[in-house]
């Protein structure tokens, strides 16, 4: 279950309607070890057009399609492998999922989530983010 200012976010309903993805905190209760990423609440697929699909639309060239549908984004649970494994055996409860802010578009997407990392300086702090786009990485402890 997300939260957006307060308020529960379970359905389409509930996001503004041209958002296509959101920037997100996941905060574990115990020790207020987080997570920032972001998720697409859509997703494009290439699909092959099927022979009926041609005669239909008289397009013989035509071999891909592109298929808009709903991602898995109400039950998401980031990329991070390590925050997946304490979900998974610590249970959802032990957990809050925060929608930070609602995006417009990809750039949008992608600058706000490194945005909102370097804010929240997750590499400074107890945090599951162990780099920021890969180019900066929290330091070794030694």
């Amino acid at each position: 279950m997300w939260y957006y200012k307060e308020q529960i976010i379970d359905c389409l309903e509930k996001i503004p309607i041209s958002a296509i993805g959101f920037i997100y905190k996941i905060t574990k209760l115990d020790d207020y070890k987080f997570y920032i990423g972001k998720k697409q609440i859509y997703t494009n697929r290439r699909t092959k057009i099927t022979q009926k699909e041609k005669l239909e639309t008289g397009n013989n060239r035509k071999k891909f399609k592109i298929v808009t549908k709903e991602s898995d984004w109400l039950t998401y649970n980031s990329s991070c492998l390590e925050l997946k494994k304490e979900i998974k055996e610590l249970g959802e409860g032990r957990f809050i999922k925060e929608i930070l802010e609602f995006c417009f578009d990809k750039r949008d997407l992608n600058y706000k989530e490194v945005r909102w990392q370097f804010l929240l300086e997750v590499l400074e702090k107890n945090t599951y983010n162990g780099n920021i786009l890969n180019r900066f990485f929290r330091e070794k402890e030694t």
